[in-house]
């Protein structure tokens, strides 16, 4: 078993498991897991892209359109929190000695909502966009041969992450895929919005409907001919730009299922008794230095800079223990060496580096900008503590930060003046360690030396590529950050993946007998079944 699998899984599956029970209701396993009803989601983001095509490596977006996508698109193969690769469009999967060329055979049977048949064809429409200029893909009968110019032996993961979704594009631009709902139009007189125009493609294209009161929606019905049988649920109701505070307040109230919990109301929610699971550390946020400014690319100043940070304080106050120290670009679910890497916070020798420097630079006659990327109150706050570090070290540092985007208003601004530090945001998306620093080194330009294989997923290359690129501190780690959520009293089989999966199709709702009626006109809940949707075993598959 490669190391990805052993290191990330398997230290940890008991514990997950444990955590699993203790989500669930003690009554639940007595119960059928019931058909009906829609689940009633509510997010933070103002706007999701179900184009994997568009999706920015990276970025915080990125995390709710995967979530989104997971919906209605399928991937080629997918990863259980054993480690283990399961089948999913395709059955089986084969490589060559150098692991430079990949051949998966696709599943039979399988087909889009307009009743067409999932072809070879499609997988590569779908997937050579997406793919690294390395990799090249083909159709040959009913599989499809990915060849590579470098060695892969961690395609899998590639595979069974991020945007390799498989979906087939229309002629009016929609989107379409094989999973188990359908982008459809928001139920009249269900309370959930307005109905989307049928013959707008793009609003079936952004899977967007404004609801009277406001509400930004989108609306997903389940797929009755999906292959892996019907999900439990009848449809997910998705309500975008829904305020932190609003949203665990509608949860507690039963007007909403599911929602996103900012890192500061996850001990607020426990206290409440909401239940309440996190996952892995799923963003990193962390401070990169350019040339713009002189004093930047001292790296003695670099060095002071980076002790002078106390990294502990922005995790346990900051992010109220929902986060971890990060001094790894990966964190160790990820990794597995992330802890090789120290965490050091020493005021006293970064004066010493500051006092050394020339008087020309971070103290004297131009301050050192920090531009805040991300848009939100907690980049900025981690914007404004890294200043409150950086000045106990005598290093002066202003703080630029994003303006808050408006509605309707105009998007030319005045330009910012130059800034030699900028805070950043890093969602992790692949199950690839050698992918996911392949993607971050390209965004931010970090340079490695010639001599290091960025081809190996070797753990130990994987340590020094980072080791290297983290010794000019260049890019300095702040924090690893969970994405956490609050459930409802009513949601079962809440049995998401450690690395940010949810997994709705999995999920079904139990009919409260105190919100039974209130709830029913609400929800849409149909007739109960008793028997759990089948779920085909593909003979011949290689996990």
């Amino acid at each position: 078993m490669r190391f990805i699998e052993s290191r990330l899984f398997a230290a940890t599956s008991l514990l997950w498991l444990a955590a699993q029970i203790l989500l669930g209701s003690p009554a639940t396993a007595a119960r059928h897991p019931r058909y009906g009803g829609t689940l009633r989601v509510e997010v933070h983001a103002l706007r999701v892209s179900l184009d994997p095509r568009e999706w920015q490596a990276g970025s915080l977006e990125s995390a709710t359109n995967q979530k989104m996508a997971e919906l209605v698109f399928e991937r080629l193969v997918a990863l259980d929190n054993y480690g283990r690769f399961q089948p999913a469009l395709a059955t089986e999967w084969s490589h060559d000695g150098s692991t430079k060329r990949w051949r998966f055979l696709i599943r039979a049977g399988v087909k889009f909502p307009d009743g067409t048949a999932l072809g070879a064809e499609d997988v590569v429409a779908a997937l050579q966009p997406l793919l690294p200029a390395t990799e090249q893909i083909s159709a040959s009968g009913n599989a499809i041969v990915i060849q590579s110019s470098v060695p892969e032996p961690d395609l899998l993961e590639q595979l069974a992450s991020g945007r390799y979704f498989v979906y087939r594009a229309l002629a009016s631009g929609v989107l379409v895929g094989t999973g188990p709902f359908v982008l459809g139009e928001v139920p009249m007189g269900g309370g959930q919005g307005a109905e989307q125009n049928p013959g707008s493609s793009r609003s079936q294209a952004s899977g967007a409907a404004t609801s009277p009161g406001g509400g930004v929606h989108l609306y997903f019905r389940a797929n009755q001919e999906a292959w892996s049988g019907r999900p439990f649920l009848d449809g997910i109701d998705v309500t975008l730009g829904v305020p932190p505070l609003r949203a665990m307040f509608d949860v507690q109230l039963g007007k909403a299922d599911l929602i996103e919990l900012v890192p500061e109301l996850v001990p607020r929610a426990r206290q409440a008794n909401l239940r309440v699971w996190s996952s892995e550390p799923l963003t990193m946020y962390g401070l990169r230095f350019d040339d713009t400014q002189v004093a930047a690319s001292d790296v003695r100043l670099r060095e002071a800079f980076s002790l002078s940070l106390d990294r502990g304080t922005m995790a346990s106050v900051l992010l109220q223990k929902q986060a971890e120290p990060a001094a790894a670009l990966l964190p160790q679910w990820l990794s597995g060496y992330a802890f090789l890497f120290g965490v050091d916070t020493n005021l006293e020798r970064a004066k010493e580096l500051r006092r050394a420097l020339p008087a020309n630079e971070a103290a004297g006659a131009a301050l050192l900008r920090l531009r805040v990327d991300p848009a939100g109150d907690l980049a900025k706050l981690l914007g404004e503590r890294v200043a409150v570090n950086a000045r106990q070290a005598a290093i002066r540092v202003e703080v630029i930060a994003r303006p808050v985007p408006r509605a309707g208003a105009a998007t030319s601004a005045p330009a910012d003046p130059p800034a030699g530090v900028h805070l950043f945001a890093w969602h992790y998306s692949s199950l690839s360690p050698r992918a996911e620093l392949d993607s971050l080194f390209a965004a931010y330009n970090l340079t490695e030396p010639s001599a290091v294989n960025a081809a190996s997923t070797d753990h130990e290359q994987l340590y020094a590529r980072e080791r290297r690129v983290l010794e000019d501190r260049r890019v300095l780690p702040l924090i690893v950050e969970a994405e956490s959520v609050g459930l409802g009293a009513n949601v079962r089989d809440w049995m998401p993946a450690r690395w940010g999966e949810w997994h709705l199709d999995d999920v079904w709702l139990e009919e409260l007998p105190e919100t039974a009626v209130a709830d029913s006109s609400h929800t849409g809940n149909s007739a109960v079944e008793t028997l759990p949707r089948p779920r085909p075993v593909a003979p011949g598959a290689k996990p």
